[in-house]
């Protein structure tokens, strides 16, 4: 083995030298530490205090959030529905606030006088939480009231004392229109996100993305910022015009302040609704109905007086509510309220439509083939079907009558007739084909879907047949029905329903357009000429359901409707028009539906065809849609007293009305009513009453209801074999029983009502 060299000793060994070496090492970095421990302290000294605030005052610029503004919602001319202002949370800093007491009296006088703010509950929180860097005093504040303590931050005396109060930017959704077209717009929580309509369905559309902004301290003891600045949310233009949603609004309150309480304590309907839409577009220019809200002040209660009281299961009780039963109901009783209040009525609740359901079964008739619209067939009042008596709204017969009557006079039989042509399997097709039981994707919040609520080929029997067929039966939404009736009268297209035609950025760049999508083809333009024809002659035929909706000056096209909620027999219903203008050339559509007007005699379209009326006088001018038919001199003067008074002449005292002959009781709640479940009226629904009619139905003379004796306390006519009251123009029976009569005398058993569903989603008329 090699041996070590001396020169390099032990390996291991820790010389002298090298340990002298790392003693002079240690003592270097001892002076270097006391040197810079001695700076130190000098700089404490001379600046500590200065330093100290710079460091605390930096805390308003560490990492604070830009808020994104939210994006405004605009009617079709560019009038502001939804937009969202600056305003400001105030923020104390205890800890720069007491890092020189005398700030603090200074800095609590200025809160008080600009804010407002309490000062005791400040002082006690300072004390409480010295070390706090973020505590809100208060949240939203105005503009103005930040430039007045901006103000007196700039007083020369005390100024300069004013500390520890920053202000931190936020938005505030605000609707300058109040509850203008409140269920289209929807409405924003605390949180900047959308609930109901548009506010919801395009939220994230509406939304951007908060920035952020950022603080250092630069080598000469600066504050230095750094910022990513946030992208505020798009904006969307509507389709919705907001002269015309305003002329719609005014007048299904002033429905509702004339039939409030009329009958029974609540509001004058359960529901109104209306929809006004471009036929050749799918373009909805205005939707409402009546209760609104204040999309400012949403949980204001006052909207609540009136409406249907709700139990655990969201089911009507049957009472109405009043401030007592407000002032006694808990948190989770009053959402369920609100959130019925919030919703949208013309598309969330679901309903038997009644006979505007009529043209669809004649319309799926034609263009299958299964009839060429020149039948003809006896109305005898009644239908056998399934060992069930289906009733006419005139239970004394019409006689024969071809299509076109049957759809004029909205007769029951005939249109029975017509769906036994079409089979089962050809009526379930056709009504998915017009979109029943079918979401339209509407692009607003909360639509419901109603696969459940229409019949299909396994469970549709002849009595479901014979009752769907005249709408009773099944039940749809008023945006199903408004958007297929559209499709029947311009030539077969489906138009997609839209509420927003343009998404644009800040600054007005265009991102995208919504033009008008035809889903589908429905019928042919033959089958929709003859439609047309047909509903231009329930306004304008001698025996038509629906003279009373026409305005001034012009014509109309329509179909009225009425048809009984559930339980059959309870006397309460759902009464509506579907129409369009101009007659002649269809290109808006209007449906109002009244959801059990406040009256003793529900079943009457009148409730429905005088606020269209009233709608179409004022906004058809509007429109540049000009006047075509002669003036009698009482529609000239209704016309000039509203254009002096731009007052609502249409929902009238008395059911008496002028040239078009519709209904001539004196009594305020005379039938007019309209063809088809327990109903009554010119639209035709059924009445209900004794099935025997002790031979009278089939008569010779189908109209024998005109020779009975007008009973002076209703200005009904009154049947003298049995009592009931009668339409003395229609031979609608007022007061009858049920629509459907078995073999042995009982009436309902569950014939022609809607498929069943779970409970929990459905109220007493199918709502879920």
């Amino acid at each position: 083995m090699r041996k070590q060299s001396k020169a390099y000793g032990h390996p291991n060994r820790f010389t002298i030298k090298m340990q002298k070496k790392l003693l002079v090492l240690f003592l270097l970095i001892l002076l270097a530490f006391i040197g810079l421990s001695a700076r130190l302290i000098v700089i404490n000294r001379d600046n500590g205090e200065n330093y100290k605030r710079q460091v605390l005052s930096q805390q308003e610029y560490d990492s604070v959030t830009i808020p994104f503004k939210r994006g405004e919602i605009l009617d079709a001319n560019g009038t502001v529905l939804a937009i969202s202002n600056k305003v400001y949370n105030v923020i104390l800093d205890t800890k720069v606030l007491t890092s020189d007491e005398s700030n603090v009296e200074p800095t609590l006088n200025a809160l008080k006088k600009a804010f407002g703010i309490d000062t005791v509950s400040v002082r006690e929180y300072i004390a409480s939480h010295p070390t706090s860097s973020y505590y809100v005093l208060d949240r939203r504040i105005a503009y103005d009231k930040v430039e007045k303590f901006k103000e007196l931050q700039k007083d020369e005396e005390n100024g300069s004392k004013i500390r520890g109060v920053w202000f931190e930017d936020e938005y505030k959704r605000e609707y300058p229109n109040g509850s203008l077209a409140c269920d289209v717009i929807g409405f924003t929580r605390s949180d900047n996100s959308g609930l109901y309509g548009l506010e919801e369905y395009y939220n994230d559309i509406l939304c951007g993305t908060n920035g952020r902004e950022y603080g250092y301290l630069n080598n000469d003891s600066n504050v230095q910022r750094t910022t990513v600045s946030a992208k505020d949310g798009y904006n969307i233009q509507t389709t919705i015009d907001a002269n015309i949603q305003s002329i719609v609004e005014k007048h299904l309150k002033a429905f509702n302040e004339q039939y409030k309480d009329n009958f029974r304590q609540g509001n004058g309907a359960e529901n109104v609704g209306c929809i006004f839409m471009e036929i050749n577009t799918g373009n909805v220019l205005a939707m409402a109905n009546y209760p609104v809200y204040d999309l400012n002040d949403t949980r204001n209660t006052d909207n609540l007086l009136g409406m249907a009281e709700l139990d655990e299961k969201s089911k009507k009780t049957g009472e109405h509510l009043t401030q007592e039963m407000i002032d006694a109901m808990d948190d989770e009783a009053m959402y369920r309220q609100l959130d019925a209040l919030w919703k949208n009525y013309c598309i969330v609740d679901t309903y038997e439509p009644g006979s505007v359901a009529k043209p669809f079964t004649v319309a799926a008739a034609i263009e299958s083939g299964a009839i060429t619209g020149n039948e003809s067939y006896n109305c005898e009042g009644k239908l056998e079907v399934g060992g069930h008596d289906i009733k006419c709204h005139n239970r004394y017969g019409d006689g024969y009558l071809t299509i076109a009557e049957g759809i004029e006079r909205s007769c029951n039989v005939v249109l029975m007739n017509v769906a036994f042509q079409l089979g089962k399997d050809r009526f379930v097709d056709y009504q998915h084909l017009f979109g029943f039981g079918l979401k339209t994707n509407i692009d607003l919040a909360g639509e419901s879907r109603t696969v459940a609520l229409v019949y299909g080929k396994n469970n549709i029997g002849s009595a479901e047949l014979a009752t769907c067929s005249f709408g009773q039966g099944f039940n749809a939404t008023m945006i199903q029905m408004v958007t297929g009736f559209c499709s029947l009268i311009n030539g077969g297209k489906f138009y997609e329903p839209h509420v927003v035609s343009k998404i644009t950025t800040a600054d007005g760049a265009t991102v995208d357009n919504i033009e008008p999508r035809v889903l589908k083809q429905t019928v042919s333009e033959s089958t929709s000429e003859k439609i047309l024809e047909y509903c231009n002659q329930v306004v304008t035929g001698e025996n038509g359901t629906g003279h009373s909706a026409r305005p001034a000056g012009y014509m109309i096209g329509g179909k009225t409707g009425t048809a009984e909620t559930l339980p059959r027999g309870n006397n309460e219903f759902v009464v509506s028009f579907l129409g369009y203008a101009p007659a002649n050339d269809p290109q808006y559509a209007i449906y109002v539906v009244v959801d059990r007007p406040n009256v003793m005699y529900q079943d009457d379209a009148k409730y429905a065809t005088r606020i269209v009326r009233a709608i179409l006088t004022e906004v058809l001018p509007y429109l540049n849609i000009f006047m075509t038919e002669e003036l009698s001199d009482k529609e000239r003067e209704e016309l000039e007293e509203l254009q002096i008074a731009m007052k609502q002449p249409a929902v009238e005292e008395d059911t008496q009305t002028g040239e078009d002959g519709e209904g001539s009781q004196t009594d305020e709640n005379g039938a007019e009513g309209e063809n088809g479940s327990e109903g009554t009226g010119n639209d035709g629904k059924a009445s209900g009453g004794d099935t025997s009619q002790d031979g009278q139905e089939g008569s010779t003379n189908p109209e024998i209801w005109k020779t009975f004796p007008i009973d002076p306390e209703t200005g009904y006519a009154k049947d003298p074999n049995t009592g009931n009251l009668v339409d003395p123009n229609t031979g609608a029976v007022i007061n009858g029983g049920s629509l459907i009569t078995g073999e042995d005398g009982t009436t309902g058993n569950g014939i022609g009502e809607p498929p069943k569903v779970d409970d929990s989603q459905n109220d007493n008329k199918g709502v879920w």
